[in-house]
């Protein structure tokens, strides 16, 4: 394995206040909200829609759920399934799991049945904590994947008393936003009973540094699920480099965090779920992303800290002009998952006084790996510098454990307390991701003198919608079951709206049936709505290699000459 260090010219690019390097972490990640409990006892931890729960709160509610949990069967090394939208459930379920040194694993609860299972037949999880309206999906699951410790959420309940008033108003528009955030369940355990069984004693053993917290999922590049085993030590770490990353961040009571983005994401999750508690901060929950509840929200709390993509950022200045609404006081953004076109930092610093800036990351590296300055020497066009205590190189994709010329393209490759273990239950896969104990991202960068990273292609062929990775080869496979597709081919155009949109052009057996809207349609049964194709393309065949594989590039760039503008 190779033990030189490479050198590090990103250091001296960093922001004042921020080092080069950290020490070791030690613990677990409930040291770190027990220590928030601790120093600001009273402070607010969470609010969700005006209700706040303090720290001692918190602290209390993960030791009874943690003991409910412990009473159903969970003990250290077990996989526990969380399907929730953004909650205060969410939380408390979260760090109830990794009390008992159990593993969480986090759920899209979006995804359609059958997405979902795929995801349950990879890690056999017996005991899930589940949003209300997805309880009925996994009851339906075939009796091989049964999942006798079903605990149904109904995130209403964590809601104002006032608010869950309005809610049952005998009125169309309050029955229509009580069916969206919940439905009645049958034969599942309510989460309500878990809290009322008495606390976990203090003295039961705690996780190790070393022990598996999470299994975090990625599509990869062929769409078949692959869990990302992710440490108590990847995820303590990860949250340390953000704080070090925002020295002007102060600790405790007065921070505010929004979490718009979706906590299943490894994004959302290690930005709120885990940094947020590691500073002592008022966790603002949003089960969807909606402006005008934002809004509302920052007329009193701005945020400290706003994680975000492009999208939501734009979004929200555009609703925020429109309706009068100051931003000021958003010190610092921070996008991620696509490019931050800089024409969009521009009106958006110029409205809250602060800073927004690129970062990047992937599900195996906890996700964080480098980020702009929070200065003015930020680089537009870059994902900025890697991290604090974060190494990297250039490589020959070919030859991966060969370095490419400073300043030239290749292959980033990367080593750092955050990186993961591995794949779960996939060697090969694990062994094929690293090229001598570094990690290979699959992105074809440069560096440039100063360190700053640009990426500049994609060596897999991941289309990434919205800050969602979307693999062409599942949503192949979709169209391909539609009874009139002979083939299909899968690509993400650039999009002013999602970064990139997911395109699709597909062959038909030549009876005159189907169309684009109704194979769109179709595949709407099959997949989440992010994975369905924008935009559907007929055509007469599509361009294949020697050995009969579909060129992609071939066809993604006909698609955009055939979509360019003409003039």
């Amino acid at each position: 394995m190779t033990t030189y260090d490479p050198p590090r010219p990103w250091i001296r690019s960093y922001a004042d206040g921020v080092p080069a390097d950290l020490a070791p972490v030690t613990g677990n990640l409930l040291d770190i909200v027990e220590a928030s409990a601790k120093d600001y006892p009273d402070a607010p931890a969470l609010q969700f829609f005006g209700r706040t729960t303090s720290y001692r709160e918190l602290s209390d509610a993960i030791a009874h759920a943690a003991a409910a949990l412990k009473e159903l069967g969970v003990s250290k090394g077990d996989t526990v399934a969380i399907v929730l939208p953004n909650c205060p459930q969410h939380i408390v379920a979260f760090y109830a799991i990794l009390r008992l040194g159990a593993i969480a694993i986090e759920h899209n609860p979006l995804y359609t049945p059958r997405e979902l299972r795929k995801q349950f037949e990879d890690h056999g999880a017996k005991t899930a904590i589940v949003w209300s309206k997805v309880v009925q999906t996994v009851q339906d699951f075939p009796a091989d994947l049964a999942v006798p410790n079903l605990i149904s959420v109904d995130v209403t309940k964590a809601m104002p008393v006032s608010l869950r008033f309005a809610l049952h108003l005998p009125i169309a528009k309050a029955r229509r936003s009580r069916a969206d955030l919940t439905t009645r369940t049958t034969d599942a355990i309510a989460w309500e009973k878990l809290l009322q069984v008495p606390p976990l004693p203090a003295s039961y053993p705690r996780p190790q540094t070393d022990d598996v917290a999470i299994i975090q999922y990625t599509s990869g590049t062929t769409g078949t699920p692959k869990g990302a085993v992710l440490t108590h030590r990847n995820l303590l770490a990860n949250a340390r480099q953000a704080q070090a990353w925002t020295p002007s961040i102060a600790r405790g009571n007065g921070c505010v965090v929004y979490a718009v983005l979706p906590m299943f994401h490894a994004y959302g999750l290690t930005l709120c779920l885990t940094f947020a508690m590691s500073i002592g901060a008022r966790l603002v929950l949003f089960p969807r992303f909606e402006p005008a509840m934002v809004l509302e929200v920052t007329k009193k709390h701005p945020a400290t800290f706003l994680p975000l993509v492009p999208p939501i950022a734009d979004r929200l200045l555009k609703a925020a002009q429109a309706e009068g609404v100051s931003l000021a006081g958003t010190e610092i953004a921070i996008s991620g998952a696509m490019p931050l076109p800089h024409e969009l930092v521009v009106p958006f610093e110029a409205a809250t006084g602060g800073y927004l800036v690129e970062g990047y990351g992937l599900s195996e590296c906890s996700p964080v790996l480098m980020a702009n300055p929070v200065a003015d020497n930020r680089k537009p066009g870059t994902v900025g510098l890697p991290l604090p205590g974060t190494e990297c190189r250039v490589v020959d994709p070919d030859e991966p454990t060969r370095d490419v010329p400073a300043g030239e393209r290749g292959e980033l490759v990367v080593r750092g307390p955050q990186v993961f273990q591995g794949y779960y239950g996939k060697p090969e896969e694990t062994e094929a991701a690293f090229a001598d104990g570094w990690f290979r991202t699959g992105d074809i960068v440069q560096i440039d003198d100063d360190g700053f990273v640009r990426i500049v292609d994609r060596i897999k062929e991941l289309i990434i919608t919205g800050g969602f990775n979307v693999a062409p080869t599942e949503v192949e496979n979709a169209l391909r079951q539609h009874p009139h597709v002979v083939d299909a081919a899968v690509v993400g155009l650039p999009s002013d709206r999602s970064g990139e949109e997911v395109v699709a052009a597909v062959v038909l057996d030549g009876s005159g049936e189907g169309d684009a809207s109704e194979i769109r349609e179709f595949v709407r049964s099959i997949l989440t709505p992010y994975k369905v194709p924008r935009r559907i393309f007929i055509v007469d065949e599509l361009p294949k290699s020697l050995i009969g594989k579909v060129m992609r590039r071939q066809v993604r760039d006909s698609l955009l000459q055939l979509t360019q503008p003409e003039g």
